[in-house]
């Protein structure tokens, strides 16, 4: 896709325009408390749009909408209603009592209710998650839009764009301004991007539904007698089996089990004790404020699926070829050329080549020459696999799903024999092939919906996604390693200017670490970049809930539980990983959780604190609750869970 001039200029232009306006209103705030808290002056409207703008970003853009193309439709906005019941139970459960002890991070609470190496272990996990999952994946899916709308292209006649440059772009524009001006900067910065994010997506759904609304039915699946039919009609026609909330017990995204539990882990987690999130609610003038500040997001976020879910949804009804190609010229070229080049002779071949179902539909013969390949390069035979059909099966999706259960084993036992091989002559066993690149559906709608004249703003919209939550998190990150590591165990004398300047420098390294990360992130094996990001903050976020949970609620845990609590965690939840690589992971979560919570019970019982613990109130700011927060935070409620009615 090429920008226009103007498109350029009305980029740019908005780019300026936000990173001056952050700067710019965040220049007086030069010791910690201003640079990593804003000075905890924060009004309810800056703080509601700022945790829209740092929550929505192209994890939702690309994996999201990614997610709603493929299988998953309309169930995967659980993650979006969900939190918008989270963010009230937030605001009057967890919101208080941070505010009142005048934490700066989320682990520093944990000092005060457990101990330090509790708030330490936090600290340290949170740090991993960040740069080596959430910052690298945000930076990934945004250069990964970039790459789709103008892969091959040269900025300047010099820099081809590509994963990697568009990573080092986006990720040191969204350092730039944290650098200057922390949180505030952030803030400022979200009002922008946050108002852009939702009018752009609204832009985007309305002339979706309009091409669907003119495209010949015969060309998008449909028959000849909907010519007349309007865009919603053929919507639904398209997507009936897509617009449900519930999905079976055995799905591996979001199977209606984990509505019960295992998705308010994430929930609670990323909403109530996520750095990144939180530090704009602590930063807020007073609770009644961070209340009706996050009470505004949980409104928003009822809005977000109609904006990114059902777009998702119509891309895959209008270019489902053009992901089709996307796939095969992109993510798959590197294991299709090695199979080219061995096919010939496998026996003499060490290599083995898994698949997708989408793969086994699109390309049903070349699936079983490579089941054929594979069986022949081990030299392992296997019988064909039957799969259980399922209501919506045709028989074409039913030989693929034996193809791929087939072949599945077929790898499984080459990874057996690969253990008592030498590592020269053990089989290579190549990336999934993919029929669908799935998460380029919302780009692809830009590309090819999005007039002249409005492209340089959705561009600039969808980078600005991306900058805000990444500078939120750059600007987390900083915070938790500044206060909780390098003043808690490097230089505890350490002054405020001394305390801002690490910061500084801790942004940089942070953001270079993420863009060399980034471009691994493409790798089909990951299942997209959502499910990246979810199934990988499963190895802290029960654990981290679990301890926070358990020590509000039971004030007599001794501060072992903080220490068992976090560390057991990862241990559980990479045990089922490995153990049952076919349960969800959200179900994993939930198992991990109630483990948690019975293994800190047995402590308890065992030796319980001879006085319950009392927190500190160590704040000025008001604390007050705010009557008008309670009031629309119930009617958030209620309008969810109507949602999840009409829907189900």
């Amino acid at each position: 896709m090429q920008l226009p001039l103007f498109d350029v200029i009305v980029f740019l232009v908005f780019v300026i325009t936000v990173i001056s306006l952050g700067i710019f209103k965040s220049r007086h705030e030069k010791d910690s408390e201003g640079y990593f808290l804003a000075g905890r002056g924060l009004s309810w409207w800056l703080i509601g749009f700022s945790l829209i703008a740092a929550n929505i970003s192209t994890e939702q853009f690309v994996g999201m909408s990614g997610s709603a193309a493929d299988y998953v439709g309309l169930a995967i906005a659980s993650y979006e209603w969900m939190a918008a019941i989270t963010l009230v139970v937030v605001a009057f459960v967890f919101l208080p009592r941070f505010l009142r002890s005048g934490i700066y991070t989320i682990p520093e609470f944990l000092e005060y209710r457990y101990n330090r190496v509790s708030r330490s272990i936090m600290s340290l996990f949170m740090m991993i998650i960040y740069v080596g999952v959430t910052i690298a994946a945000v930076i990934y899916s945004g250069a990964l839009t970039v790459d789709v709308l103008f892969g091959g292209q040269k900025i300047l006649g010099l820099i081809e764009v590509n994963i990697f440059s568009a990573s080092c772009i986006i990720g040191f524009l969204a350092a730039g301004y944290v650098t200057c001006g922390g949180l505030k900067a952030c803030a400022w910065a979200d009002l922008l991007q946050g108002s852009a994010l939702i009018v752009g997506g609204a832009i985007v759904v309305v002339l979706a539904m309009h091409k669907l609304g003119e495209a010949d039915p015969t060309s998008i699946g449909l028959s000849a007698e909907m010519a007349q039919s309007g865009a919603i009609e053929k919507f639904r026609a398209l997507n009936e089996s897509k617009l449900h909330m519930k999905l079976p017990s055995s799905d591996l995204n979001v199977p209606w089990t984990a509505l019960i539990v295992g998705l308010w882990i994430p929930n609670f987690y990323y909403w109530g004790l996520n750095q990144y999130i939180m530090q704009r609610t602590l930063g807020s003038k007073s609770l009644a404020e961070g209340q009706k500040g996050i009470v505004f997001a949980a409104g928003l976020k009822l809005l977000i699926p109609f904006v990114i879910v059902i777009p998702g949804i119509i891309a895959f009804n209008l270019y489902q070829g053009d992901m089709k190609q996307e796939a095969t010229l992109k993510t798959n070229k590197d294991a299709l050329a090695a199979f080219e080049k061995h096919r010939s002779d496998p026996a003499n071949s060490k290599t083995a080549l898994k698949f997708h179902k989408d793969f086994a539909v699109l390309y049903p013969e070349t699936a079983r020459e490579m089941v054929a390949f594979n069986s022949r390069a081990a030299g392992i035979e296997i019988p064909a696999v039957e799969t259980p059909a399922e209501e919506n099966d045709d028989p074409q999706q039913q030989a693929a799903k034996s193809l791929v259960a087939t072949n599945a084993d077929l790898i499984e036992a080459i990874g057996k024999k690969n253990e008592s091989l030498e590592p020269e002559e053990r089989i290579e066993i190549q990336q999934q092939l993919i029929g669908y690149q799935y998460d380029s559906a919302f780009a692809l709608l830009i590309k090819n919906l999005i007039p002249e004249g409005l492209r340089g703003f959705m561009l600039a919209a969808i980078l600005g996604a991306v900058m805000s939550s990444l500078a939120s998190m750059l600007n987390a990150a900083s915070t938790i390693f500044t206060m909780d590591i390098y003043k808690e165990y490097v230089n505890k004398a350490a002054s405020q200017k001394n305390l801002v300047t690490v910061g500084r420098i801790s942004v940089v390294v942070f953001v270079t670490i993420g863009c060399l990360i980034s471009p691994l992130l493409g790798h089909p094996k990951l299942g997209g970049i959502f499910k990246y990001i979810q199934e990988f903050q499963g190895f802290i976020s029960p654990g981290i809930l679990a301890v926070f949970v358990f020590g509000l609620l039971v004030r007599k845990a001794p501060p072992i539980c903080g220490v068992v609590g976090l560390l057991l965690n990862p241990a559980i939840y990479g045990i089922l990983m490995f153990v049952l690589p076919n349960f969800a992971f959200l179900d994993r979560m939930a198992v991990s959780f109630f483990c948690l919570l019975a293994v800190m019970g047995v402590l308890t019982a065992i030796k319980p604190l001879k006085e319950p613990v009392k927190m500190p109130t160590r704040t000025k700011i008001e604390l007050q609750s705010s009557p008008v927060a309670k009031f629309f935070g119930a009617l958030v409620v209620i309008v969810t869970v109507i949602l999840y009615i009409i829907f189900w």
